[in-house]
């Protein structure tokens, strides 16, 4: 046996149920009709296993009103045929317990499923959610289009020589489904589908060849950790070359992996992913937020050609004061020698974005001439608008734009306020004039701002601290985590009673981490970000600080306070304005 056959041999635990071991009910309902409103008048159903028949179940419903004529002769069931018949109330519970724990079987099951489903809730009765399986979905699956003109019960009837022919009676029809049931299962029986497993995909149209990979999870623990899939190919040099081709992360690695090679995976790009891949290999670890750290690090060193997510963690935007005489606003990828600045963003428009809320609340130059702090130059168009206070002039404006400056680094610094002010009259305006659109617009980039301003902080409070030692409740006891300067420097897990000695032993085996520059995290800024989430979950409880986690006390605002910080208080005697464009 080859190494590769060897490893797509399955163990008894990955069988699944033989079909031979599961009991199947064959139902099929007659109705007054298809709308939500039609009601069953006829429930027929046979329980079998094995390919023999342990029982039947049929009886006519009493609908609360009559049915319609053209029903009547489709199926033979007459108003008067009901009229002495049990009602749904009564014969509903009765076939729950008659299907109780079985593979629901039907043809176009989603019409009879959903008139149970219906029937059950209108009864209190609670849906057991069953495996169900469609011989309409399994026999498009299963059959050639040259075999069968369609998939019409009596079609697939006649084409597995069935020994009961359907007539739109509930019970006829049921053992009409069981027959062609069994035709199905013999015809995919020879295609690889032996369990129930094997029969639900089949008919989600999950290929074998996928369904047999699944193996794969087999020796994966059922624990958090990391996953990635691998391509081992030969090169002409005889030297094996291997490629990550995706990676991923999960709290229960079994089952994550094993939901790539059922119906529950309908991504594209990962069936591709999947049909090329040789294997998949994990890394346990002893937390989920490592787990998140360790796929965030794999994914940025090792670029999987089928990740999309995360790839360019390092890749942001920037806003910072230059050097100049006269500093301006520039949108940079680096922040080298910066003293101010402000982000990150992820794209250069929401950084242009931002520059443009700080050009409404700041008369800024956004020339990008290098301006002489000796020899004047002519103002610009800008300047003659007032919108700028033409330092290059040399006069009362050079004189202000200190000051200027030092207000944009102040709301840089913590205090986002005196941005959101700014545009309280232009706002107040616009609303006054029904011009909602540029309200939205000029409200849109003010949450931008707003958004990016407790990013910002968020990360250099926690780039800040040297080390933070911190745990929070889990099933395995508790989960601790040590930060340094906004990196997972080391994770671990322990039962109540070994908690403290562990996060002491974690401390002692961290990772080194060094301050980054500019009082920036030393991880990627997504790392820390998810970092901070987790800080911020309820529970999570501080073992060691070293240094101050905080925020500057203006960079936020209290839940609410947005709108009335952004037009400010209504004056007496007014209706208050609209507060629609806000949400632009």
């Amino acid at each position: 046996m080859s190494p590769t056959s060897a490893a797509l041999q399955p163990s008894f635990d990955e069988l699944g149920t033989p079909l031979a071991d599961v009991t199947f009910v064959v139902v099929d309902l007659e109705t007054t009709g298809g709308a939500a409103d039609s009601e069953i008048t006829e429930v027929g159903a046979v329980k079998v296993r094995g390919g023999r028949v342990l029982g039947e179940f049929q009886t006519l419903v009493r609908p609360s009103g009559g049915i319609p004529a053209m029903i009547q002769v489709l199926t033979g069931i007459t108003n008067q045929m009901v009229a002495s018949a049990p009602a749904a109330s009564e014969v509903l519970p009765s076939f729950a317990e008659f299907a109780t724990d079985a593979v629901i079987v039907a043809h176009n099951a989603r019409f009879d499923t959903g008139f149970l489903r219906r029937g059950y809730e209108e009864l209190g009765l609670q849906w057991p959610r069953p495996t169900v399986v469609d011989t309409v979905a399994l026999a498009r699956c299963a059959l050639l289009r040259d075999e069968v003109p369609n998939c019409k019960l009596a079609t697939l009837a006649r084409h597995f020589r069935a020994a009961t022919e359907p007539n739109h009676r509930a019970l006829s029809d049921a053992r009409a489904t069981v027959d062609v049931l069994h035709g199905l299962l013999e015809r995919v029986g020879n295609l690889g589908v032996h369990t129930l497993e094997d029969l639900t995909e089949f008919a989600l149209q999950v290929s074998p060849d996928r369904r047999a990979k699944r193996v794969w999870a087999q020796s994966a623990p059922e624990s958090a950790g990391v996953y990635y899939f691998v391509s081992d190919t030969q090169q002409p040099a005889g030297r094996p070359q291997r490629e990550v081709l995706y990676v991923g992360k999960s709290n229960n690695l079994k089952r994550r992996v094993r939901s790539y090679f059922s119906a529950a995976e309908k991504r594209g790009r990962i069936h591709e992913m999947v049909r090329v891949a040789t294997g998949v290999e994990f890394v346990p670890c002893a937390t989920d937020l490592e787990a998140e750290v360790r796929e965030l690090r794999m994914i940025e060193s090792l670029a999987p050609r089928y990740n999309r997510r995360s790839k360019n963690q390092r890749k942001l935007w920037w806003l910072r004061l230059t050097d100049d005489a006269f500093p301006r606003l520039s949108v940079v990828t680096q922040l080298r020698d910066a003293t101010h600045f402000f982000g990150p963003f992820r794209t250069r428009d929401d950084a242009n974005d931002a520059a443009l809320t700080l050009y409404d609340a700041y008369r800024l130059r956004r020339c990008t001439t290098r301006l002489s702090p000796r020899k004047p130059s002519p103002s610009c168009a800008l300047g003659e608008m007032g919108r700028c206070v033409s330092p290059c002039e040399l006069g009362e404006g050079a004189e202000q734009y200190p000051a200027i400056v030092a207000d944009v680094a102040h709301t840089w610094g913590g205090d986002v306020r005196p941005v959101l002010r700014s545009v309280r009259g232009r706002m107040r305006r616009l609303i006054a004039q029904e011009r909602y659109e540029e309200a939205g617009e000029v409200s849109r980039r003010l949450h931008a701002y707003y958004r990016t301003s407790l990013r910002f902080h968020r990360i250099r409070s926690l780039a800040a601290c040297p080390q933070l030692v911190a745990a929070v409740p889990s099933s395995r006891g508790w989960d601790i985590h040590v930060i340094r300067h906004g990196r997972l420097a080391a994770a671990t897990s322990a039962p109540s009673h070994r908690a403290r000695a562990a996060s002491e032993a974690a401390v002692a085996s961290a990772e080194t981490v060094l301050a980054a520059s500019h009082g920036m995290p030393a991880a990627s800024i997504e790392e820390t970000e998810r970092i901070a989430a987790w800080l911020e979950l309820p529970g999570v409880r501080f073992i060691e600080t070293d240094g101050d986690w905080a925020w500057p006390i203006n960079v936020g605002l209290p839940d609410g306070a947005l709108p009335a910080e952004v037009l400010g208080p209504e004056p007496l005697g007014q209706e208050p304005l609209a507060p629609e464009p806000l949400a632009g």
